[in-house]
Formats: structure tokens, C-alpha cells, sequence
């Protein structure tokens, strides 16, 4: 049977001689693995390839039996074509970034609407953003996600309970008795980008350089404590160079 989905692409490798594997993130379907054959035989099919480019949104026609791990795709379009991701560097590596936390965090294929709503506006949001949205928008991103997946901060910041636990998630009043804690003013800054609900508000928080990594380093050492084998962004260090 063939369903109409949108669906934004996590990776595509080569398979074969002239065909892709696409991991796509659907509205339908969650996470689906899909197979393109014929996509790399020729100038029309390559350029028809290009769709299938990480971070693109797509309109969908495609095959689905729950019974099988790799689908078909019927037909494929531009949902929203970018204007600037793909040709903007510092906006291009935040959305390689983007990609690599999906795929780290989202490995079961169960139907999530408001879960894909949510990535496909962070997206479309990052290709629209200016110079300093664009320099926030990875801990934005990496910190509003977590509550898709249960292990959210909890944002009780005071002037007492200061210190981030980060194995907890909450702010507390005393050290913990474990490594993994943010004090002041890392902590506070924290407890500002939590109470940022869209990226335009980034404007009203200035963080240094030297901040914004290590915010984004404890940010991910928070999802490493909390999602199994997590491992290492292998998109982490060019992220920071390019955004320095």
C-alpha cells in the first residue's frame, strides 16, 4: 500500500552499484530505513539524489510493511527547499550536528507527530536564522529535545540551588558526590537558554565563545547519562572551529 508522508533524512550510504539506503525520520512512520535504486547511474538520477542530502525535508510516496526493515520509496520531492543551509557553513555544520543527535537518540521506529513537528520547524528555523541565533541554536536545539525523551532539566534555578546535577537533571543547593555538575555562572546561563521556547529569543542571551562549549560539552555529557552508548559526536569539533 502506498502512504503520503513527509520525512526528513538522518543519512543516506551508498548500497551496491547504484543505489542508496536512506535513513529517514517520517511523520507516518518514525524512524524507517528506505531504499533508493538507481541513484547513482546517471546526471538525472544524481541530481535527483541531492534530495536525499542530510537534513532535507521531503513530500513522500512510499511503500510501508510493518513486517519488513528496509521499505521503498515511490516517489520523491522538496517539502521545503532551504535557502541557506546548504550554502551557509557555520548553519550547514549545525544541521550535520542536528542530524547526528537524531541519530543518536532516536532508534525505535514508533509514530511521534509532535516529536517530528518539532525537528522539522528546528530546521526550517535554523535556515531563516541570523549570525547570532545561528551561534546558540545547537544548545537550543540539544536542550529543548530532551523532553521528547523523558530526561529533560528541570529548570528550579535560585540563587540557593545553583549548582546543575547533571546525573539528575535539577539544580541543587550543595555539590554532588559525583563529577558530573555545572556551578555558576555555566549553571545560570543554563537556566537562561531553558526558558528560551523559540530560537529568535537567542537574542537576548550573549554567551562567549568559551561558553557556548562548554555548555554544549555538559549538554551532551547529560544525554551520555542518560541514553545508552551514546558515544562521541563525531561532528562536535569542527562544529566549534567552525563556529568560533
Amino acid at each position: 500500500m502506498v502512504h503520503t508522508t513527509k520525512g526528513i533524512v538522518l543519512r543516506t550510504v551508498s548500497y551496491g552499484e547504484n543505489s542508496v539506503i536512506v535513513l529517514l525520520y517520517t511523520e507516518l512512520f518514525g524512524l524507517q530505513s528506505y531504499i533508493v535504486n538507481g541513484a547513482r547511474t546517471s546526471k538525472k538520477t544524481a541530481a535527483k539524489n541531492n534530495l536525499f542530502q542530510p537534513a532535507c525535508i521531503l513530500e513522500l510516496e512510499v511503500y510501508h510493511n510493518d513486517l519488513k526493515n528496509l521499505q521503498r520509496i515511490k516517489e520523491a520531492r522538496w517539502h521545503y527547499l532551504y535557502q541557506d543551509i546548504f550554502f551557509n557553513m557555520p548553519k550547514n555544520m549545525v544541521a550535520l550536528f542536528m542530524t547526528e543527535l537524531l541519530q543518536k537518540v532516536i532508534r525505535q521506529p514508533e509514530h511521534n507527530p509532535d516529536l517530528f513537528n518539532f525537528i522539522e520547524d528546528a530546521y526550517i528555523q535554523l535556515d531563516k536564522a541570523d549570525i547570532k541565533v545561528t551561534a546558540g541554536y545547537p544548545l537550543f536545539f540539544a536542550l529543548q529535545l530532551t523532553s521528547f525523551f523523558g530526561f529533560s532539566i528541570r529548570d528550579d534555578y535560585t540563587p540557593v540551588k545553583k549548582i546543575l546535577d547533571l546525573r539528575e537533571g535539577e539544580f541543587v543547593k550543595h555539590l554532588p558526590q559525583h563529577p558530573h555538575y555545572l556551578e555558576e555562572p555555566a549553571s545560570a546561563a543554563i537556566s537562561q537558554l531553558l526558558k528560551v521556547m523559540q530560537p529568535f529569543e537567542l537574542h537576548h542571551i550573549a554567551l562567549p565563545l568559551a561558553v557556548r562549549r562548554e555548555l554544549l560539552g555538559s549538554i551532551l555529557q547529560f544525554y551520555a547519562l542518560h541514553i545508552q552508548d551514546f558515544g562521541v559526536m563525531k561532528s562536535l569539533p569542527v562544529l566549534q572551529e567552525i563556529l568560533s
